[in-house]
């Protein structure tokens, strides 16, 4: 009787988890707008388009309930995750400082980078800084507002690949690994030897860490590793054959959707899931995922450059002359590489009580050559990204539901004392 129970129970949490995501929805809505999605609805491999949505309905006491939908959603067929691996970093970052507490060693302590290995490069000052100097917390912002590679690579030495990839694997992320730095050509060798590193409280050491080595390869079981019918070498030259991304870093559409979802939402998950993360840790997170490089003293950013949507792919496909919505505020990270373009968001209407994650990918190579640039961003990818955030709030518009309490996310903007209202 017992047996029989287990196995009644079994099926049941089988039957509920395979109803948690509906894969038609999405599907039918883009259908309903030809105009914005039939070009990539009738070549749906051509493109590679992966979506996960989850909408966010709240009780009177304003717990949420989570119910998704997705779109050709498929974790083993590869894409390039390019940026989009940095959030994971920023969060893995924070707890290892968090765990090194007892030393001294906080975000905003000097961060010296050493080389000890081919390749290797030093880092003694950060001009964007206000002191000048490099730290946890500012690499964190320049990630979190431009996606800065260097950044990320100083933060990847800190942490280390064997850390990164069992934190990973630690909060169930299990189709995705980090293996290397950004930018830079790192693979191989080079990718498994992390920088020592030396951090300050003004002029005393306050830890030390040496260079590390990480011999694991990370398997994953992936398809579409090889792409494309050629590309151009490390001398520009055209190589006429298929272009391999294996042993690349991979972040699964449903990977990145659900560290959104704990990173938002810790209250959601049990205690022994969420990130080891302190409120001031969020705050940072929340504030710099979700700031406008516009908003930013420190480190400061030219406008022509970096204009606010910059980095707001969902909901503004990276427009340059568009009004902002005051009352919208989207944290999010994206990717953009090889003709992928990767979005990962938590989208908040302050005003009109809406909210929901999205999170999409879209690549575009029309010629089947890599690494020359010329890929369809701007006629195919960002058009799609805004169409599809556009879509999804219109949709978030008209659905009732219990208006939230969104204060926990409702910022202070203005300058670098950007800060979590306390309403």
């Amino acid at each position: 009787m017992r047996t029989l129970l287990l196995i009644i129970f079994l099926m049941n949490t089988i039957a509920t988890m395979a109803q948690k995501t509906d894969t038609t929805f999405l599907k039918k809505l883009m259908e309903s707008k030809p105009e914005f999605f039939s070009t990539v609805l009738n070549h749906p491999d051509k493109n590679q388009v992966q979506i996960l949505y989850t909408q966010i309905t709240r009780d009177a006491k304003n717990k949420p309930k989570f119910k998704s939908y997705s779109f050709n959603l498929n974790p083993h067929h590869y894409f390039y995750p390019a940026s989009t691996v940095k959030l994971a970093a920023v969060i893995f970052a924070l707890e290892k400082v968090n765990q090194l507490k007892s030393t001294g060693l906080t975000t905003k302590s000097a961060m010296i980078t050493d080389s000890t290995f081919r390749g290797q490069t030093k880092v003694l000052k950060d001009t964007s800084a206000e002191n000048g100097l490099p730290s946890i917390e500012h690499y964190i912002k320049k990630i979190l507002l431009t996606s800065d590679n260097d950044a990320f690579n100083r933060l990847f030495e800190f942490i280390g690949r064997a850390e990164i990839n069992q934190k990973l694997k630690k909060y169930g992320f299990i189709d995705s690994r980090i293996l290397n730095r950004l930018a830079i050509g790192d693979a191989g060798e080079s990718a498994k030897h992390t920088n020592p590193i030396h951090f300050y409280n003004n002029k005393q050491l306050v830890y030390d860490q040496k260079a590390q080595y990480d011999p694991k390869e990370y398997e994953l079981q992936l398809t579409n590793l090889v792409m494309g019918k050629g590309y151009l070498d490390s001398a520009d030259r055209l190589v006429n054959k298929p272009f391999s991304l294996a042993n690349k870093n991979a972040f699964a559409i449903n990977d990145q959707h659900h560290l959104m979802q704990k990173l938002m939402f810790p209250e959601a998950f049990p205690a022994k899931e969420r990130f080891d993360l302190t409120p001031l840790d969020y705050q940072l997170i929340y504030t710099y995922m979700s700031k406008y490089p516009t908003e930013s003293n420190f480190p400061k950013y030219d406008l022509k450059e970096f204009w606010p949507t910059y980095a707001k792919m969902l909901y503004y496909g990276r427009e340059k002359n568009v009004t902002l919505d005051p009352n919208i505020r989207i944290f999010n990270k994206y990717g953009d590489s090889y003709g992928y373009i990767i979005d990962n968001s938590y989208f908040v209407d302050f005003k009109n009580g809406v909210e929901y994650l999205l999170t999409a990918v879209i690549q575009s190579n029309e010629d089947g050559i890599f690494n020359d640039n010329k890929y369809e961003y701007e006629t195919v990818c960002f058009p799609f990204m805004k169409n599809l955030g556009r879509m999804i709030y219109e949709l978030e518009l008209n659905r009732k539901k219990q208006k939230p309490d969104l204060s926990k996310f409702k910022m202070i903007t203005g300058n670098d004392e950007m800060c979590l209202a306390k309403d």
